[in-house]
């Protein structure tokens, strides 16, 4: 399983509705409106990366409103 933050960007005043629109799309997790650089930041998981990435660029990018996003993987680093 692999698991993923999606930072995204979106056209003003619509980062309530993208976020609400996202949280319906199997595979993700949870959508958040956040303030700074990005306006939601979404929580994914997929199978693994080929499935994830399918997600962000058939399910997520697709919801209108947005204008950018960036796919940051989990890493689980050993001590």
């Amino acid at each position: 399983m692999v698991q993923a933050y999606i930072l995204v960007q979106t056209e003003v005043g619509k980062a309530a509705a993208v976020a609400a629109e996202i949280s319906g799309i199997t595979g993700v997790l949870s959508a958040e409106d956040v303030t700074g650089p990005y306006d939601v930041i979404v929580r994914a998981q997929a199978d693994d990366v080929d499935l994830l990435g399918q997600l962000v660029v058939a399910q997520v990018q697709g919801v209108g409103g947005i204008t950018r996003t960036l796919t940051c993987p989990v890493v689980h680093l050993a001590c």
